[in-house]
């Protein structure tokens, strides 16, 4: 078994150094491999030597990817995630570069860590939705915190169904300004499904809260904007849909 096992290790490799091509760039050379991102695109990166080795990077590429895709990485949370991810491969960030150091010795291994450092990057912050979802709500609360917006984070109501019910925020009502109660949900993808159960919450949960309270739903509109279908249903059911591009436009009247 270790002999077969062994020959599959083999093939593995002949397969990696088959599939990986060199191209000088000026004083680089780039290096193509057969890993796949997000794009089905071939992974690269550059190497050059230096007088103590290699220096490794990807040219800023993934980091330049994901903000293009809407994924910026400028929250304190997104950034304490990217340094503990790098550091994990032991990879540096130099401004938008994810790069190594490399020796002649350990150069494959550093060439490694560099590549899956470049696909956990962007597994983390592109492709795993629930962690992309936690984010925007980081990235509401931020926003709350700057405008002098206050709240109450993470409450449960029980619905007159009996089911309870989650929601981002909760601003607590103002006699001072005769503003009600305002509920907040944050939805990181405004699609059909997502605005159907967020109406479904607040049609379930409204009779059970003052008379005058209101509900939000904010619209994470970075990647693309909501579908008109779903700002209309949220209106329906009685919830003000906000596009996280116009949050402005509701700054004071949460404030107050």
């Amino acid at each position: 078994m270790i002999y077969e096992i062994q020959d599959l290790l083999d093939k593995y490799v002949a397969w990696l150094k088959d599939q990986t091509v060199l191209r000088q760039v000026d004083d680089w050379v780039e290096i193509t491999t057969p890993y796949l991102d997000r794009h089905n695109d071939h992974v690269q990166f550059y190497a050059k030597r230096t007088d103590g080795g290699f220096v490794l990077t990807d040219d800023g590429y993934t980091i330049r990817d994901l903000e293009m895709s809407g994924c910026t990485l400028d929250s304190r949370k997104r950034q304490d995630l990217l340094r503990v991810t790098l550091n994990g491969f032991g990879v540096q960030r130099e401004g938008d570069a994810l790069t190594v150091s490399a020796s002649s010795h350990d150069f494959p291994r550093r060439k490694h860590n560099l590549v899956q450092a470049m696909l956990a990057v962007n597994d983390l912050f592109y492709l795993a939705q629930p962690m992309v979802a936690s984010l925007f709500v980081e990235d509401v609360t931020n926003w709350f915190d700057l405008s002098g917006i206050r709240f109450t984070p993470n409450v449960k109501f029980t619905g007159k169904s009996g089911y309870d019910h989650m929601f981002d925020f909760v601003i607590p009502a103002s006699r001072q300004t005769s503003q009600p109660e305002r509920i907040v949900r944050a939805i990181n993808r405004p699609n059909r499904e997502n605005a159907e159960s967020v109406a479904w919450a607040w049609h379930d949960t409204r009779e059970v809260r003052p008379e005058d309270a209101r509900a939000y739903a904010f619209l994470n509109d970075s990647d693309e904007s909501p579908l008109e279908a779903v700002t209309s249903a949220l209106r329906i059911y009685g919830l003000q849909p906000v596009r996280w591009s116009k949050r402005e436009e509701v700054r004071e009247e949460l404030a107050a």
